[in-house]
């Protein structure tokens, strides 16, 4: 769907013409997975797919939400937008809304609002972090509340937490509110200090491969997760003070590991102490050309994830593993969440019709599903159509 082709929606929808338009990304990260709730570093950088939003001011004390992606239309009273909802998309952007009033904002009118995204769903590439970036940046340009973004960001994480009860990091919000296009963003997730590394990559492109896993990252598992991490850090405590996993180097950790009594936390201690490490040395490696090593990278933090934090499952371990075999593959492995979604890979041009047909069929004979494949174009973050 292009532009024209939703303002015909929204007309068709409201009866009126939308006012404005804005769009947010979805993002892939590159390497540093499970590391953002832990105060260390990620790699992510946002695509040039993502979320839609349209508005108008409509005069009401109620906000209007449409989806062309999901049946159930909202009407929110003014006087309810810190309401969470029982069980609706729209708690993405409602939360978003609460933020908003929390920060003392006063709406005195409603809006109509209409989404639409064409990031997969379930795919693992945020399109929960673009619908509530997307929802922060318009009602920023709206309201002018000249919230910079990293607080857009900020916001969009807070809604997540509070009406989709999943206690994300930062990276998924930070990614879409602040992505360059050719560039992927070095952000150290407890100062939010980052920096944009060009992604230089002559004769070779990043690959996204949809699982189709129907296995979704429930806030359950990911909950639990950070409960384990969190667990570490009050045992590490004991031996030596530490607010988040990723202060200390690997060489510490080994030192001081052995006060991680529970062996479970003991390996997603483990598992976010290295992350930190490599993708410090995967964003070195790119700065000087050696996508070679940055590939190694990629392969030794799939295998962290699959046997430390054990986010991977039987799908995504496939589609890594059969990656791996192809020529012309410097890299690959799980991004986002996991429990199903995408993985990334790093491949020579000459090898992407055979990477797509090879590990497309492998995949498909191992798991019984038909994967999807994205060469990823590295996009802006969230603006003003």
């Amino acid at each position: 769907m292009n532009t024209e082709d939703l303002k015909k929606s929204y007309a068709a929808a409201y009866g009126q013409a939308a006012e404005a338009v804005y769009f947010a990304p979805g993002r892939v990260n590159l390497i540093g997975e499970h590391t953002d709730y832990n105060g260390g570093y990620v790699f992510p950088c946002a695509l040039s797919f993502g979320t839609y939003l349209l508005l108008r001011k409509n005069g009401k004390p109620t906000v209007n939400f449409r989806s062309l992606n999901q049946p159930e239309i909202e009407s929110i009273p003014l006087d309810k937008l810190t309401e969470r909802l029982e069980k609706s998309w729209a708690n993405y952007p409602l939360g978003v809304f609460a933020q908003f009033v929390k920060r003392g904002i006063v709406f005195t009118e409603g809006f109509d609002i209409l989404i639409w995204g064409n990031v997969p769903n379930g795919a693992g590439l945020s399109s929960s972090a673009a619908l509530e970036v997307v929802t922060a940046y318009a009602l920023n340009d709206q309201l002018k509340t000249e919230f910079d973004r990293a607080e857009l960001a900020k916001i969009g994480q807070k809604a997540e937490h509070e009406f989709a009860l999943v206690n994300c990091g930062i990276m998924d919000q930070f990614a879409s509110a602040n992505g360059k296009k050719d560039h992927a963003i070095f952000l150290n997730c407890d100062t939010l200090a980052f920096e944009l590394v060009p992604v230089k990559l002559d004769g070779v492109k990043v690959l996204i491969s949809n699982t189709h896993s129907p296995h979704k990252l429930d806030s359950g598992a990911y909950n639990q997760r950070v409960a384990e991490c969190k667990l570490a850090v009050e045992q590490l405590n004991n031996v030596h003070p530490l607010k988040y996993l990723a202060e200390l180097t690997e060489a510490r950790f080994n030192e001081i590991s052995s006060a991680i009594t529970d062996p479970v936390a003991f390996k997603r201690a483990r598992h976010v102490v290295g992350e930190v490490q490599r993708t410090t040395d995967a964003v070195e490696a790119l700065k000087v050309g050696n996508l070679t090593k940055f590939g190694q990278l990629m392969n030794a933090s799939h295998v962290s994830l699959r046997d430390d934090y054990e986010v991977t499952g039987p799908e995504l371990d496939a589609m890594a593993e059969e990656a791996w075999k192809i020529e012309g593959v410097i890299g690959s492995r799980m991004t986002g969440g996991g429990f199903g979604g995408c993985t990334v890979s790093l491949v020579k041009d000459e090898a992407i019709d055979t990477f797509i047909e090879k590990v497309g069929a492998r995949y498909e004979a191992k798991t019984g599903l038909k994967p999807e494949f994205y060469i990823a174009e590295i996009g802006d973050g969230a603006k003003k159509m």
